[in-house]
């Protein structure tokens, strides 16, 4: 069994920032995930931009250099890519991690590959991994995705969007221009106000114009080969479907968060408990760092505002080691 000062759970931004603060302080560590390198943004569209300027997703002060202000998945892959491979990071990648066992003197940690020890734990999980589900009849036929990657795929198609969101207002913008017939279904009255500046009043002109349809305070009821049924203001509609976006968003891995002893409040933020001071859990040695700290407020941290929780742990585990150390 491989034994490291710690076992950084994510190769997401900052599960890397937290690997170069390990290395920068001398601890032995290893990143441990499940994809390949920033596997979250890897499964972002193709042509994704950020919402952030490419200074505010920078980590340890390596410069970010794009085309424009505001990067695209692309640039930010070989950006992270680069970050890890110049600086020969111990990243295992295709690496799922299955559980994590709090013993006395540190942890137990299982992966499909391998075994490890650690006297510390850093959860950087993200939470792209489990989409929010409908519920409803239909939504596990093969034409429904949970996920959006390339428009190309729905020219020529009668492409249903769910929800309003960054992701579903670029998703049907982009089909639209590759050829798609778009609707889109929104339970909100309007069009999400977090969605990207630049790009919200687009999606209203397209919509006002008539190129987009739009069913607002609408809900799809059932998902069948050919249709969908939509629950609308105005009563029960059946609209002509090839394919249908879900993009409703995502919930953290709880489960894997239960397992590993760490406490979630009761209400409808699952927010976990820990430390801002340290970003450690109720649980000794066991850390949280990125957007897996908001629980269902996924909205509220980011690569930019969560970079420095590499510093805070690494500064954690360093006075705990030396507290331990003094006689």
């Amino acid at each position: 069994m491989k034994h490291f000062d710690i076992v950084i759970v994510g190769g997401g931004p900052i599960g890397i920032a937290c690997g170069l603060e390990a290395k920068k302080r001398g601890l032995s560590y290893v990143i441990l995930e499940k994809g390949p390198i920033v596997n979250s943004l890897y499964n972002y569209p193709i042509n994704m931009q950020f919402f952030s300027t490419s200074e505010r997703l920078e980590i340890d002060e390596i410069p970010f250099i794009c085309k424009e202000a505001k990067p695209k998945r692309n640039e930010a892959l070989e950006y992270y890519r680069r970050i890890v491979t110049s600086n020969k990071l111990n990243i295992h990648l295709f690496e799922k991690v299955i559980k994590v066992d709090k013993v006395e003197d540190g942890f137990d940690i299982v992966s499909d590959k391998n075994d490890y020890s650690a006297e510390n734990v850093i959860v950087a999980t993200g939470f792209y991994d489990l989409p929010n589900l409908l519920d409803i009849p239909g939504e596990n036929l093969s034409k429904v995705s949970h996920y959006y990657k390339d428009p190309h795929f729905y020219a020529g198609q009668k492409l249903a969007v769910i929800g309003a969101s960054n992701s579903a207002v670029d998703a049907a913008l982009e089909c639209w221009r590759k050829g798609a017939d778009v609707t889109m279904i929104i339970r909100e009255p309007e069009v999400g106000q977090r969605v990207k500046y630049w790009v919200r009043p687009d999606i209203i002109n397209r919509i006002e114009e008539g190129s987009i349809k739009a069913y607002f305070n609408s809900e799809v009821k059932e998902i069948r080969e050919n249709e969908i049924i939509v629950d609308t203001p105005e009563g029960e509609i059946h609209l002509e479907n090839d394919f249908v976006l879900a993009l409703t968003g995502y919930t953290p891995n709880f489960a894997f968060l239960l397992k590993m002893g760490i406490e979630l409040s009761n209400n409808e933020k699952r927010l976990p408990n820990y430390n801002l001071e340290t970003m450690e859990t109720n649980v000794k040695g066991l850390y949280l760092a990125g957007v897996i700290c908001g629980g269902m407020e996924t909205h509220k941290w980011f690569i930019e505002n969560s970079r420095v929780h590499a510093k805070i742990i690494v500064n954690s585990i360093l006075h705990n080691q030396s507290a331990i150390s003094k006689p």
